[in-house]
């Protein structure tokens, strides 16, 4: 595509539906004229406060709207923050699926797993090749990243070419595949970018993030020095490199392999498939055989390397694990950092493990994914965007990437720190925010999406802290004279056995309520619920400083 054909009169929106402000949650769509490219279709895990809710998912509202323009979803690879999201979003929007040969595979599971792989077209993508798309065009880059078959795009537009990193880092010896293609990058420099959005997570760090052979070494250290302890390894479930290296070093040291957990057991059974993991023969055993094994011969891999409650490694911890008991011959190592916000709960695990005995590392077996400054200005010197989006990360990843740019010699105006839901329009000649569409979070919740919602959560809140209080009333509507009741059931606010005192206080004021509202005629239920409130928040809060939920039910008779 020549330059000449590439100057459009329409100008390109980006527009980031998530992914910014968070690690997670990443989606972003693409738009020229009657056109819509969809990029990655991630989740996040919930906040601390979203009390009971299991996942977060992106408002794709925009994308209903304009359901007709939307052509597919690019995958840049095949992690949670990248692909979770695409079950519950192809319900709505079933359009056809693009991604490498490993990505696809993992998200074949997905829509087995939720009954979809009949509605939703797939299309696997080999690096280097194009695919059109109404009036944009996507090509596959080769990346490395801490999960295989890892891309880059560059989305062609007649307003301009966009370069979109992905999760990215540089790894000159990556330990399955080829290196990333920095050589297309400069190619595509060469024809001139509109704009690069790269990843930010590392954004701070200085340097260059070790390679993922680095990990094999330290692997291979650490089998040498436990020879007489069994090994438990957790790690990411999706870092297929880091599970194949843990498999060559167990074969060289003469270990058995045990892999637990469901999501590690899926994705090494994908990727086995796929070819894009070699187990020698006789090395992986079922975790039912594990006890005719000694322990300084067996390895087990597991989930949990993030303290989630409910993963293999906690459940070890805790000693909840049906099959596997932590003692002093175990050796746990922690192949992975903590995401931020994860540091308390994997901590609790940590001291869990001490507490039953074993001996913990949670230093140096792990290296990054994500591309760390000297890595980001590489890609930025290749590219030579005329204007900068910091993607992939919290604010201030994305402030660290942007005064990177400015350092490289981008003007600060073509430098765009966006928020989730700006329309940004863009060509050769200009790019400004234009606009704001529906941006934000659908809580999921058991089978329930979207049901729950801030009330629901504040609601939660207060019960959580506070507790409840309920009032039962039975009434004689036509004489207008209490039958039964009140009754005050408390929960989670006094425990009741010994606050007689101060309940049957608060039975008397609500009874003088009630017997209020009976002389002066009101049959209102509504004014009735608000004055036992108002009364009985008056009387606890001066009693107990608290303020428990007040629910009073009025039953006629």
């Amino acid at each position: 595509m020549n330059k000449s054909k590439m100057t459009g009169s329409s100008k390109l929106k980006i527009i980031p539906l998530g992914g910014l402000e968070q690690i997670g949650m990443n989606i972003t769509a693409f738009e020229y004229e009657d056109s819509i490219i969809v990029v990655d279709c991630g989740l996040a895990f919930p906040e601390d406060d979203m009390l009971g809710i299991d996942l977060v998912i992106p408002d794709i509202t925009y994308l209903q709207d304009n359901a007709d323009k939307v052509k597919g979803f690019i995958i840049t690879h095949g992690h949670e923050d990248h692909i979770g999201a695409l079950p519950y979003v192809l319900k709505q929007l079933p359009v056809p699926v693009y991604a490498t040969k490993l990505t696809i595979g993992i998200i074949e599971n997905k829509l087995k797993e939720h009954g979809l792989e009949k509605l939703v077209k797939r299309k696997v993508v080999k690096f280097g090749q194009h695919i059109n798309l109404g009036q944009l065009r996507v090509e596959f880059i080769r990346t490395n990243h801490s999960i295989a078959d890892a891309a880059a795009l560059a989305i062609y537009s007649p307003a301009g070419i966009v370069v979109h990193t992905g999760d990215f880092k540089v790894d000159y010896t990556p330990v399955f595949g080829d290196a990333i293609d920095l050589q297309r990058f400069a190619e595509i420099g060469k024809k001139g970018v509109l704009a690069l959005m790269c990843d930010s997570t590392n954004a701070e760090r200085p340097g260059f993030t070790p390679s993922e052979r680095t990990v094999g070494e330290t692997f291979d250290n650490i089998f040498a020095e436990h020879q007489n302890t069994r090994l438990i390894i957790a790690t990411f479930a999706s870092n297929v490199d880091r599970v194949q290296q843990i498999i060559n070093t167990a074969y060289k040291y003469g270990r058995k392999v045990v892999v637990e957990g469901r999501s590690m057991v899926n994705i090494i059974e994908t990727a086995t498939a796929l070819g894009y993991i070699n187990i020698p023969d006789n090395t992986l055993v079922d975790i039912e055989l594990l006890k005719n094994y000694p322990d300084e011969k067996t390895v087990i891999i597991t989930t949990g390397s993030q303290g989630e409650s409910m993963a293999a490694l906690s459940r070890m911890a805790s000693g909840m694990h049906r099959k596997i008991t932590i003692g002093s011959l175990d050796t746990v190592i922690f192949s992975s950092n903590p995401i931020p916000g994860n540091e308390k709960a994997v901590s609790k695990v940590i001291n869990e493990l001490y507490a039953k005995g074993a001996d913990v590392i949670f230093q140096d077996a792990h290296v990054s994914g994500h591309a760390c400054r000297e890595e980001i200005k590489l890609i930025y010197s290749l590219v030579q965007p005329k204007y900068a989006i910091p993607v992939h990360g919290e604010l201030r990843h994305l402030i660290a990437q942007a005064n990177l740019a400015k350092g490289l010699g981008i003007d600060k105006d073509d430098i765009f720190i966006l928020r989730s839901g700006d329309v940004l329009e863009l060509c050769e000649e200009s790019a400004q925010v234009t606009g704001k569409v529906p941006a934000g979070s659908i809580f999921v919740d058991g089978l329930g999406v979207g049901d729950v919602g801030n009330i629901v959560l504040r609601d939660r809140q207060h019960l959580a802290e506070d507790g409840i209080l309920i009032v039962v009333v039975a009434l004689d509507c036509d004489n207008n004279i209490v039958i039964s009741g009140p009754d005050i059931v408390s929960r989670g606010f006094v425990y009741v056995r010994e606050s007689d005192e101060l309940l049957e206080e608060a039975r008397e004021i609500v009874a003088d309520v009630l017997d209020g509202c009976m002389d002066r005629n009101v049959t209102d239920w509504g004014r009735m619920k608000n004055q036992i409130k108002d009364a009985l928040n008056d009387y606890i809060w001066k009693k107990t400083k608290r303020r428990p939920m007040i629910l009073p039910i009025i039953m006629e008779v």
